[in-house]
């Protein structure tokens, strides 16, 4: 048994990386346009001198979750700016621990990311933190960010255990 072909239908990291995935990426979906009505409602709003109070805020929250809940996907659409005219003049087996080596080092420095946003976000809930304009409490969009970044860590661990032990076979 392997983590990506268990044989009996069980959930596979494979299958929770994915799984996380779709629900984040609907989640971030769903704050792109929140944030789309929020910024047509102001506009409109300033037109007769009312605006969305917090706006400024809100904006802030939600683009930081917005960004924190994409970067999985994106890591598994591989649709981050790489820079690989140098890694390109290498033989395939360099290049390939090249990758793994870069796959093992983005996990790492993710976990510790996340850990970090959760030790942040614990601070700001026992301190009671709170926004300046709307009295938001910070540390639930701390928490979120921190998820993001996890969720990130486990897409680069599925991809570097991906490289590093062969898929088995299927038969015909």
């Amino acid at each position: 048994m392997d983590i990506f072909h268990d044989g009996k239908g069980t959930m596979t990291l494979l299958k929770i990386t994915q799984r996380l995935n779709r629900i984040l990426t609907f989640l971030a979906g769903l704050i792109l346009i929140a944030m789309v009505l929020l910024t047509c409602a102001n506009i409109v709003f300033r037109m007769f001198w009312v605006p969305v109070s917090g706006t400024y805020e809100l904006m802030g929250f939600s683009g930081a979750l917005l960004t924190a809940f994409a970067l999985a996907h994106t890591q598994i659409k591989k649709g981050h700016i790489a820079v690989d005219v140098l890694v390109n003049v290498f033989q395939p087996k360099t290049r390939w621990v090249l990758a793994a080596v870069n796959n093992g080092l983005c996990f790492v420095f993710f976990m510790l990311a996340a850990w970090q946003l959760t030790v942040k976000a614990n601070t700001l809930r026992a301190t009671g933190e709170l926004t300046e304009t709307l009295r938001i409490i910070y540390y639930p969009f701390t928490y979120m960010v921190a998820l993001g970044c996890g969720v990130l860590a486990l897409v680069l661990l599925t991809d570097l255990l991906g490289q590093l032990i062969p898929a088995k076979e299927t038969e015909s």
